[in-house]
Parts: structure tokens; C-alpha cells; sequence
């Protein structure tokens, strides 16, 4: 690789110099003599510097192509109208509407009365997505034979890309059940992993007649579908399966009026109360992700500044490495508070469902010791234990509890079984340790 990577050298350097002699008025063949010699004779860090391309102006246009590019290539956020050319200073000044004249009908009375429709300015500062900066030194984009700077806009592209598209969508789904913000759950069988219900057409038809009673147009329906949910749909309804063909852009046929999408990190829901889980939360056991729906015409998106940030290796005597990343605004929001909606996947039936534990009580001398449980259940199960001094591991059916060592005064914990499919099905073993003093 080398080799021909100095041969292209050689045959760029003989290009470029015998133009700029042409240019010059001078023998093509002493043009290209001499940006070889140029190129020979450079310093192998400034060498370096220049193969890296480290300009930030450079990287900059580059990064607003790319995110320019990856917004075209997503549908759903595509479909959102741009305000772009509104966030001034990455803020967008909305009028807050002071309320709509009142109508009067048959009046008889004059004058008529006069009233004010104080509207009010409503400020929204875009989301700031920023990068960790990425190390390059200079020994290294000498040695490298690919584009590195290339490869490294391209992953600091990918990585906001990702944060700011799944941040779009949670920012649509519904924060809670309402009359104008539906939160559906899901109704079909249940899923294979015995945790949750599948979704199926007749939760999307559902979701439909929601909107239909909400009066929102046709025109301009989306639905978001999470990765549980198409998998669902694909192994279960054969024509879906048929419709979904579009890798790429993540388009699938129409369903219902709803044009469908899919994208992998869509917000969760706990389960009970279809409350929505706060941005970059960790779902917990009785939490679920959801598919979400919106009107495009009511939502707004925007892309404010982007810039590179650098620090180039020459700057750096002592580690002689460049650094470099980015800072991109971009914000997408619902512009009202209605014709959005989600469906969630429920916990799988748990009519049957049922778990015990053998012994359900245990003492431990105060120097420590271990003790074995036999679990009993109908799916599958978690444990959690509480309490100084005690642990727990749990292989199969079986768990077993130890108590360290205690020179202090009588402990206390519980050992808390719980039925993934149905938290409120549960076996509790109630721990004491005698007393060390």
C-alpha cells in the first residue's frame, strides 16, 4: 500500500507542478521536478499537517454537509418543516398568542366593547450537542494510508447524528396519557422473550381512530415504529413483511393513513402510569419502548451553528498530536401540545404467573457463612438483595446468600424475587446475621 501511495505522490506532484509551470510560462517537466523535490525535501511533521487537511473553517463546511445530508436521508425528520432560517443566535422567537377575538352574534348593543390580544414573545434556545475531542498525532497520519480526518468528521458526524435524532423523537412522543397526546398499549400475544404483548394492525387501527377523533388531517400522519414493534409486525403479519422493503431510508409502505418509519432508539414509557422516561434515562423492568406518532405539520425543527474545534499537534510540542471536535445546535419540538401519540408494548398476560421461594427465612452466624434458596416460578425472574453485609448469586432456579463476616451489631436484609413478565408477583426471604460484639 506504500508503494503505490508513493507512486500516486510522485504522479500528483508531476501533475500539479507541471500546471503551475504551464501557468508560469515555464517547461512543464521543471515544474514537476521541482514539487517532487518540494515534496521530498518537506519536513515529515509539516508533512503530516498538510496530508491531515487540519483547517477548522474546512471541517466545519464539511460537518454542515454531512448533517445536511444525513436530515435528507431520514424521512421521518425530513417530513418536520424547517425553521432554519428563524434561529438567529441558536434561538427561535416565537409569538405566544394572547387569545382569539370574541365573536359577537345578532348584536344589538353599540358601541361595541373594545379589547386587548396581548401577545407575548416566546424565546427557545436549540439543543447544544457537543463531541469529546478525538486524538490524532502527527506520527500517525504520517504512517496512516487512509483518510483519517475524513474518517474521524465522519464518526463525530454519526455520534451527534444519533444523540440529536433520538432526542427529535422523544421530544414527539407524548409525556403522558391525555385526550389530545394518546398513549396506547400494545394488545396482541405474547412476544416470544415472555415479557411484554406484541404489536399488531389492530393497535396501529387503534391509534388511528384516536387521531380521527382528534380531528387531525390525514396528510401529514407519521408513525415511528421502534425495532420491537416492526419485529413484531414482520413475524406475524405476512403483508407487512411484504411492504417492508427499504433498508436505507427506514420507509415502509403506508398503514392506515400513517406514513411508517422505523428507528432503532425511540423513547420508553413505564408501563403503568404511560408516563414517559426522561431523555438518556435507563429503562428499568417495568419500563417499555415505544413507537411513536405525529402530525408533521404541527412540529418544527431546527439546525443552528456548527464548529469545528481544534488544536493542532504544531501548538503541541510536547505530545505533538492534534485534537479535535465539534459543537452542532439543533432542536425539534411538537409547536403545540396535540397530535402526537405513542404505543407502548404491555407486560405480557400474567394470569398465571406465580413465583415462590424455599426457605423464605435465614439466619447466619455472626463469622459468616452461605445459604442455598430453591426458586419456583412461571417465567422468568430477578433478584435484588438489601442490607449491610449480604450478597447473593443466582444460577438458574437456585440463589445463594452469603453473609460476610460481622463484628458489629445484629444485621438485617431481605432477598426480593420478582417476576420479569409481572413485577407484582413476588418471594421474599427475610435475612438476619447474630451479632459480632
Amino acid at each position: 500500500m506504500k508503494k503505490f501511495g508513493f507512486l500516486f505522490a510522485v504522479m500528483f506532484n508531476c501533475l500539479t507542478g507541471g500546471i503551475i509551470a504551464m501557468l508560469l510560462g515555464v517547461a512543464p517537466v521543471m515544474g514537476a521536478v521541482a514539487m517532487n523535490a518540494v515534496g521530498a525535501f518537506a519536513p515529515k511533521g509539516e508533512k503530516g499537517v498538510l496530508m491531515a487537511g487540519i483547517y477548522a473553517e474546512v471541517w466545519t463546511g464539511e460537518m454542515i454537509k454531512a448533517f445536511r445530508n444525513s436530515m435528507e436521508s431520514l424521512g421521518w425528520i425530513n417530513r418536520i418543516r424547517s425553521y432554519d432560517q428563524y434561529a438567529q443566535n441558536d434561538v427561535i422567537h416565537f409569538v405566544n398568542l394572547g387569545g382569539d377575538p370574541t365573536v359577537l352574534v345578532n348584536n344589538t348593543t353599540y358601541p361595541i366593547g373594545i379589547e386587548n390580544l396581548n401577545d407575548a414573545d416566546k424565546a427557545i434556545s436549540l439543543d447544544k450537542f457537543q463531541t469529546k475531542a478525538t486524538r490524532v498525532t502527527d506520527d500517525e497520519l504520517y504512517a496512516i494510508t487512509y483518510d483519517k480526518m475524513g474518517s474521524v468528521i465522519e464518526r463525530h458526524r454519526e455520534s451527534i447524528d444519533q444523540k440529536k435524532y433520538a432526542k427529535a423523537l422523544h421530544a414527539l412522543a407524548p409525556s403522558s396519557h391525555a385526550a389530545k397526546t394518546p398513549v396506547l398499549l400494545t394488545t396482541g400475544v405474547t412476544a416470544s422473550d415472555g415479557t411484554r404483548k406484541i404489536c399488531t394492525r389492530n393497535d396501529i387501527i387503534a391509534l388511528k381512530k384516536v387521531f380521527d377523533k382528534m380531528k387531525v388531517p390525514v396528510a401529514g400522519r407519521i408513525l415511528v415504529l421502534c425495532s420491537d414493534h416492526v419485529n413484531d409486525l414482520l413475524t406475524v403479519d405476512q403483508k407487512f413483511a411484504e411492504q417492508y422493503y427499504n433498508y436505507t431510508t427506514g420507509k415502509i409502505s403506508n398503514l392506515y393513513g400513517f406514513e411508517v418509519y422505523q428507528y432503532e432508539d425511540s423513547p420508553y414509557y413505564t408501563v403503568s402510569t404511560k408516563a414517559k422516561l426522561p431523555f438518556a434515562s435507563v429503562p428499568g423492568d417495568t419500563d417499555r419502548q415505544a413507537s411513536v406518532a405525529f402530525f408533521a405539520p404541527r412540529m418544527m425543527r431546527a439546525t443552528g451553528t456548527t464548529q469545528a474545534y481544534l488544536s493542532e499537534a504544531k501548538n503541541n510540542p510536547e505530545t505533538q498530536e492534534n485534537l479535535v471536535n465539534f459543537r452542532h445546535m439543533f432542536i425539534c419540538l411538537p409547536l403545540k401540545e396535540e397530535a402526537i401519540g405513542a404505543i407502548v408494548s404491555d407486560f405480557a398476560a400474567t394470569e398465571n404467573e406465580s413465583i415462590t421461594v424455599t426457605p423464605t427465612t435465614m439466619s447466619f452466624a455472626a463469622a459468616g457463612e452461605s445459604k442455598l434458596a430453591a426458586i419456583t416460578a412461571s417465567s422468568a425472574f430477578t433478584a435484588e438483595v438489601t442490607g449491610t453485609g449480604f450478597t447473593i448469586n443466582l444460577v438458574g432456579n437456585a440463589i445463594t446468600v452469603t453473609a460476610a463476616a460481622n463484628a458489629g451489631a445484629q444485621r438485617t436484609g431481605t432477598v426480593t424475587i420478582t417476576v420479569t413478565a409481572d413485577p407484582t408477583k413476588t418471594a421474599i426471604i427475610e435475612l438476619t446475621q447474630l451479632t459480632g460484639e
